[in-house]
């Protein structure tokens, strides 16, 4: 069952959690785009607008994910699709934006390397027009091959002190587990790069073991934790944050309501979890609609949203300045709220 989702920035409480400073740790740069943007670039190029929100399966998904990519053809479309997703971010309470993206694919540019130098000078200034710090995640096709990720880890590496932040690890985990990338992961650490890879979402807890004993500093998904005790333990033992998108986890049938999602049940358990909105454009939903929807269709408090707030700005990548001035914001966020 697809969920009802309402209207960001329309009620009192959608103003409310976008006053909340947050992080966004988990969202992929294209399927962040508008949805107006996306009508008006595939009247341009004579291209039908892909579904959205409703995917009978996760191939579906990846075919509309591909189209976005293919709309990306030119520079200026690059540069207005990091200026919109930036100023999207900026309403939505986001201090600091770690966007993911696949450099290879950006068919405006000859290289992967002219690719990101770009796209991380692009979205360092919409951050400075907007307020908002980014960080780009390099990401690793896991069905593309072991060269691919060696590749894209050295690329990554070059641009460790030029916007990105860390390497990422997406599509379908069935058949590609996550230590296959053990040798990239290797690679960017040795840069100084963060590891966020997706595990425990199509896959199962297996994977998040997984990528806890490759030392992941984040996990994006990982809720499929919630299948074993001991992986449940071992996060809150460790303090590994997972990057939850319950939205999408929905949508892609890896739980059927938010109300049987296990962000409660993980939180509970002393799982630290940021929360973030994975894919807008495609799933319908912004980081806002997601903290609204944590609270009133999963009963999490305010209180304990503001704790996930602080989770998600300690564990970015971002400025120890900027997280001190945020951490601020929240407490002074969590005084002014009900409970």
């Amino acid at each position: 069952m697809t969920p009802q989702h309402p209207a960001t920035g329309g009620t009192a409480i959608h103003r409310r959690f976008a006053a909340l400073p947050k992080a966004h740790l988990h969202v992929h740069l294209e399927a962040a785009m508008r949805e107006e943007t996306l009508r008006q670039w595939c009247a341009e190029d004579g291209a039908e607008v892909p579904p959205l929100v409703e995917f009978p399966d996760f191939t579906r998904f990846l075919d509309a994910y591909g189209l976005l990519i293919s709309l990306l053809r030119t520079p200026e479309r690059v540069e207005r699709l990091l200026d919109e997703v930036v100023a999207d971010s900026a309403a939505q309470g986001v201090v600091a934006l770690e966007f993911a993206s696949i450099p290879e694919k950006a068919a405006a540019f000859g290289t992967a390397g002219d690719a990101l130098e770009f796209i991380t000078r692009a979205a360092a200034d919409a951050g400075r027009r907007h307020g908002v710090w980014t960080g780009a995640i390099v990401s690793i096709d896991r069905g593309a091959g072991h060269g691919h990720a060696i590749e894209a880890a050295r690329l990554a590496a070059r641009f460790a002190d030029r916007g990105v932040v860390a390497v990422g690890l997406v599509a379908d985990e069935r058949g590609n587990p996550v230590a296959d990338a053990a040798e990239a992961f290797a690679i960017a650490r040795d840069a100084g790069l963060g590891v966020v890879p997706h595990a425990g979402e199509l896959a199962g807890p297996e994977e998040v073991r997984s990528a806890l004993d490759l030392g992941a500093d984040r996990i994006q998904h990982g809720v499929r934790a919630i299948e074993d005790p001991r992986v449940v333990g071992l996060l809150a033992e460790r303090g590994t944050c997972l990057d939850v998108c319950p939205s999408s986890n929905v949508i892609l049938g890896v739980y059927p309501s938010l109300e049987e999602h296990p962000l409660p049940t993980l939180l509970d358990a002393g799982v630290r979890c940021s929360i973030g909105a994975d894919d807008p454009l495609l799933f319908g939903v912004d980081v806002v609609d997601e903290y609204v929807l944590a609270h009133e269709r999963m009963g999490i408090t305010h209180t304990r949203l503001a704790d996930v707030a602080r989770t998600s700005v300690e564990s970015s990548f971002a400025p120890a300045e900027l997280k001190r001035d945020a951490l601020a914001g929240i407490d002074a966020w969590a005084r002014s709220v009900p409970g």
